[in-house]
């Protein structure tokens, strides 16, 4: 349900070309409560208005000069990110409702008109408006969860799945390298049983804004559970770009964090696959196994596994 203040609070534009038109129905409104009216008196303007303030209801006349008001609709039409036009026509011309509503208007009334009525229908179309908006601004909360690990707001392992199979078909048509890199914090249980878990989370959130800060815009950083990331590196041409980039990432995470008044210092061990050496859905299975052997060697460093033999993915330099 909708409070009184939310429906007061709504952002209505008035559009007509009559100053007394745009004066009464203005002090009809704000005498109602309502508190964010605005009003105009050239539809030209009209969609640029909207585009900025994003209205949660006009009232459209039709007959103007320089620009009627289905002119004005086909304009905020184009702006229209959903199937909801958020118009109202007050129009001395009846004979215009029926093509009013086909363009797109959710209502038309007739001048001269009586006050309860236009005030009840503003207030009909407000509601049904600001509801649709929670409603949109809830699924794409709810979206942003499935798709979202909670504390970092980085891709989780559903979203991470999706992201891979894209890299790997950019790959194939560009003939590019995708690289999967498969990485966990050394030693992150001793912070957690050290600190406390309040201080694990802040930590986790920390390394996650490093990892984005060292990663490419288009390359996918996900966790997918605990102290375990995956970053999937795509549009790569030699091994040796996998190296620089895994290296970096190593040296990102170990520079020491300040939390309260801690510091924590803690490195990274992370295991490679690259595209060509296993189906799509091994790659992640592949990388857990040089994740391991990264560990045995004695952690804070990578390990690629099975690097493939086309020579210009050769590395450059001997594998760690």
């Amino acid at each position: 349900m909708l409070s009184e203040e939310e429906i007061h609070a709504a952002k209505i534009l008035i559009v007509d070309d009559s100053q007394d038109n745009v004066n009464l129905m203005q002090a009809v409104l704000e005498q109602d409560g309502y508190v964010n009216v605005s009003a105009t008196m050239m539809p030209q303007d009209v969609a640029g208005q909207h585009r900025l303030c994003k209205f949660d209801l006009i009232l459209l006349d039709i007959q103007m000069p320089l620009m009627d008001g289905f002119k004005v609709m086909d304009a905020l039409h184009q702006l229209a990110q959903d199937a909801w036009l958020p118009v109202l026509i007050i129009s001395a011309h009846p004979d215009h409702k029926v093509r009013a509503l086909t363009a797109g208007a959710m209502d038309f009334m007739v001048k001269p008109f009586q006050l309860n009525e236009v005030l009840q229908r503003i207030r009909n179309m407000l509601e049904v408006r600001l509801l649709f908006n929670k409603a949109t601004r809830s699924s794409a909360a709810m979206l942003q969860l499935a798709l979202h690990d909670p504390l970092t707001g980085l891709p989780n392992r559903r979203l991470l799945d999706d992201r891979i199979g894209i890299a790997l078909a950019h790959a194939r048509r560009c003939r590019t390298l995708v690289a999967l890199l498969y990485m966990d914090l050394d030693g992150f249980k001793q912070v957690n049983d050290t600190w406390g878990h309040e201080y694990g989370d802040e930590l986790l959130q920390l390394v996650s804004q490093r990892l984005l800060a060292a990663a490419r815009s288009e390359d996918t950083i996900a966790r997918i559970g605990g102290d375990e990331f995956v970053l999937v590196l795509g549009n790569l041409t030699t091994l040796q770009d996998v190296h620089a980039t895994a290296q970096k990432i190593i040296n990102t995470v170990a520079d020491p964090y300040t939390i309260g008044d801690a510091e924590v210092s803690i490195t990274a061990s992370i295991g490679i696959s690259l595209s060509g050496t296993a189906p799509a859905e091994g790659l992640i299975r592949m990388a857990d196994a040089a994740l391991y052997e990264a560990k045995r060697r004695g952690k804070n460093r990578y390990h690629v596994d099975a690097p493939p033999c086309a020579t210009d993915l050769r590395p450059q330099r001997n594998l760690q």
